[in-house]
């Protein structure tokens, strides 16, 4: 039986239970990129006829974390934002997302300005990416 979300569900709140850290999340990393192995999912979840826009497809109200399905119907561009003290994990479903992460040149000390660097990935069909929250300095 391929893995499904239900699975996912229960294996993400039993990891993030024992372990909400780095090696916690890799190990949510690791099972998001199985679910997307299923095709039967990503066609349900994310195929051609399902409606665009954000849907969240299930939030933990004990634990706190989502899972969610952004399906866009055009490319679309973000500007530089800050996710703050919170974390992410990013699969991509179908096509692939040009991805763009900013690192800090400077040491900080400036609160009105930084110097970014830019760094840039794909993120391919089936691919699965995490990103942190920045570390205080």
């Amino acid at each position: 039986m391929p893995y499904d979300l239900d699975q996912f569900v229960s294996d993400c709140r039993a990891i993030l239970t024992r372990d909400g850290g780095p090696k916690g999340r890799e190990q949510v990393r690791l099972k998001l990129e199985q679910l997307l192995a299923n095709k039967a999912f990503v066609e349900t979840y994310c195929g051609e006829q399902v409606p665009r826009g954000l849907k969240v497809l299930y939030e933990d109200p004990e634990l706190g974390f989502q899972i969610l399905a952004h399906i866009n119907d055009k490319a679309r561009v973000s500007p530089p934002h800050d996710h703050g003290a919170s974390w992410a994990i990013y699969g991509q479903a179908t096509h692939y997302t040009d991805m763009i992460e900013w690192e800090r040149e400077d040491d900080g000390s400036n609160a009105a300005q930084a110097k970014l660097k830019r760094v840039r990935f794909d993120l391919a069909s089936g691919k699965v990416e995490q990103m942190t929250p920045q570390q205080a300095t």
